[in-house]
């Protein structure tokens, strides 16, 4: 089994990190406010009728650059979190011992394994997710900004609650979404690869073409699993202090009895369009960075 080195996973995870962000955030923006725009008042109309319905108001009302809102949170946590996440994958891979031929992983080890990864990166993107919806929202409501930016943000979060009714605020949210997505993220990269690769040929030495389509098809599996517990999560996230004094429950209670069990999986349609790119971009560019250091720093 080859060593894990942790400056190369981080150097690699965050570069993957970086590659996700920029494919995927505008489609991550459009998500988040189908997600939490208001239930309209009786007789009234949707604020967005559906995805392309929200691009284009996002677009003619805020410019091509609103589908970026938000975006310096999540790029100032991606390098740390993904490479603690390919860290944390690699890490669960080493404490077990592989069970099928050729040295190679189980599905049931290759999820575990996964979910450790979650767990690992949930300190890390708690806040960032917080600040992000909190940014993403506040461009499309009403008035004069309340927050800056990230850095005002968390500022001013951290003031009015505290560390961890503030700025952590949805960390349970965001554990409940990332352990399971992130178990069946890394075990059908893993699987994908498998299967896509040529005989007498090692999957660490696949196309770019075929690690894009395992990575890509590893996003729609995890975001298949993810979408529920993220919806609730930005609902927790985005709401007053005092809302939902019951946090999780108080959400879910909520937003069945008011707009049915459908509407957790709100934003469905641009998490699907982004999680194939935006995953493909990630494990492309984690893929190619471990290469180059493998090359340029072998001992490193």
């Amino acid at each position: 089994m080859s060593e894990i080195s942790p400056v190369k996973n981080f150097l690699a995870g965050g570069f993957g990190g970086v590659c996700l962000v920029f494919a995927g955030h505008p489609l991550d923006t459009i998500k988040v406010r189908l997600q939490t725009q208001p239930t309209p008042a009786a007789g009234q109309p949707l604020m967005y009728n559906g995805t392309l319905d929200c691009a284009k108001k996002i677009i003619s009302k805020e410019g091509f650059t609103g589908l970026y809102k938000g975006m310096l949170a999540p790029i100032l946590g991606v390098t740390p979190m993904y490479a603690v996440c390919f860290l944390g994958f690699g890490i669960g891979k080493k404490l077990q011992t592989p069970s099928e031929p050729n040295n190679s992983y189980s599905p049931t080890q290759l999820f575990k394994a996964g979910m450790l990864a979650g767990v690992f990166t949930t300190a890390i993107m708690a806040p960032g997710e917080r600040i992000k919806c909190l940014l993403q929202i506040q461009a499309a409501s009403q008035g004069k900004p309340k927050y800056a930016g990230p850095m005002d943000c968390a500022r001013q979060l951290y003031r009015e609650a505290g560390l961890f009714r503030g700025i952590y605020k949805g960390t349970v949210a965001t554990l409940l979404r990332d352990i399971p997505a992130s178990g069946i993220y890394f075990m059908s990269y893993e699987l994908i690869k498998r299967s896509i690769t040529p005989a007498d040929s090692d999957p660490s030495s696949l196309s770019v073409g075929r690690v894009l389509f395992a990575g890509g098809m590893a996003g729609i599996f995890n975001w298949a699993v993810a979408i529920p517990p993220d919806t609730l999560k930005s609902r927790l996230q985005t709401a007053p202090a005092g809302q939902y004094p019951n946090g999780l429950r108080d959400v879910f209670k909520e937003l069945v009895a008011k707009e049915g069990v459908m509407s957790l999986y709100k934003g469905f349609t641009p998490v699907m369009l982004r999680a194939f790119p935006a995953n493909a971009a990630c494990f492309c560019g984690f893929e190619c960075a471990m290469k180059f250091l493998n090359w340029a720093a072998p001992s490193l």
